[in-house]
């Protein structure tokens, strides 16, 4: 793509507008598919390129997943921002800035060595673009664009298009990121991160939907925390809320990811185990209850004793959702009854056993 071709005349200029506007808005979308498909298809075709790859930052574990590419070789699937020394995208990420590379082993600011260059035999030119994906003053990802089809620079033109997508891209992203989070907070418990009594209610729904048309039987444990209201007046709320964090992650740790562990409310959590026949699922709330009693939380370098209750059943794919939350929660009341600490199960005859 020659500058000089395109901002000649007007009909060049709206020949490039009508090739932009239209790509301007796929990626303006909450589908991260549609973005992927403009940079790696689209944009490359418009800046004259033969490689693109787009990679999205996980902040919290400071890595770049590659999300698509274009490249007939292999490419790294994960880059880690810690790497030693940085690769050139590692370098874009980091200082936030377009990194234009007309000849990459004489560039000069940053120098970029061979040894930051795992492909380098890969690539028929020396020149690439690395485009930070910035939204709101934080890195979101990187789109990497290599290879120009001429063999020349990029000009004015490039750089300006480049710059525009990697701010439209980057918008787009971090507007899905926006909404994902915005979707998790709707269906979690902000304090634990397990589902929410709603989440809960939708989820035992779906099963009980699938055990109809499936078969199976599922078993649900209800689970409050012993004398939470004695560490909350020992020890203080944010020693209590550490508690509650520290039960929802030992609960986790207890069940299998088909499984679902909620917030019930407070102090108390449900947990909805599919295809999970009585037996087994008193193997799961007793592992639960002796877990919890021999870890207890630190807080402040101190160490505070607590345990839980535990109360289930077994229910069949007609049963009320209402109903099996109910009965195991009648069992959760017993095994308080009993001296807390301890399970107890709720048989259909009415009965509850030890």
């Amino acid at each position: 793509m020659s500058c000089e071709g395109n901002l000649g005349g007007p009909a060049a200029s709206i020949s490039l507008l009508e090739q932009v506007t239209p790509l301007a808005r796929q990626v303006n979308c909450l589908d991260i598919g549609r973005i992927a498909e403009a940079c790696i298809k689209n944009v490359p075709e418009l800046v004259g390129v033969r490689y693109a790859s787009l990679y999205m930052l996980d902040e919290t574990n400071k890595m770049l997943h590659l999300l698509r590419h274009n490249h007939p070789f292999l490419i790294n699937k994960i880059v880690s921002l810690n790497q030693n020394p940085p690769s050139p995208m590692v370098m874009a990420v980091k200082t936030k800035e377009l990194i234009l590379v007309g000849d990459i082993d004489t560039h000069k600011k940053p120098i970029i060595k061979r040894s930051q260059r795992a492909f380098a035999q890969n690539y028929k030119t020396n020149n690439c673009a690395i485009v930070p994906l910035i939204c709101q003053g934080r890195v979101v990802g990187a789109l990497n664009l290599a290879d120009k089809i001429d063999g020349d620079v990029f000009d004015r033109e490039d750089i300006a298009l480049i710059e525009l997508f990697g701010q439209l891209v980057g918008a787009s992203i971090g507007n899905i990121k926006l909404f994902e989070k915005t979707q998790r907070q709707a269906t979690t418990d902000g304090l634990t991160g397990l589902a929410n009594h709603k989440t809960f209610y939708e989820i035992l729904e779906k099963e009980l939907w699938r055990s109809r048309r499936h078969g199976g039987q599922i078993s649900v444990i209800m689970v409050d925390i012993d004398n939470l209201k004695e560490i909350n007046d020992a020890y203080g709320h944010r020693a209590g809320d550490k508690v509650i964090r520290d039960v929802s992650s030992r609960i986790k740790e207890c069940i299998r990811q088909i499984d679902t562990a909620a917030r019930y409310g407070g102090d108390e959590f449900a947990v909805i185990l599919p295809n999970t026949c009585l037996d087994d699922a008193t193997v799961v709330a007793e592992r639960m209850v002796e877990v919890i009693a021999h870890t207890p939380t630190i807080w402040r370098r101190q160490h505070i004793p607590f345990s839980i209750s535990a109360g289930l059943g077994q229910y069949g794919a007609d049963t009320n959702p209402e109903d099996m939350t109910s009965h195991s929660d009648q069992a959760l009341y017993l095994a308080k009854q009993a001296g807390k600490n301890t399970v107890r199960v709720f048989e259909p005859s009415g009965e509850y056993t030890p």
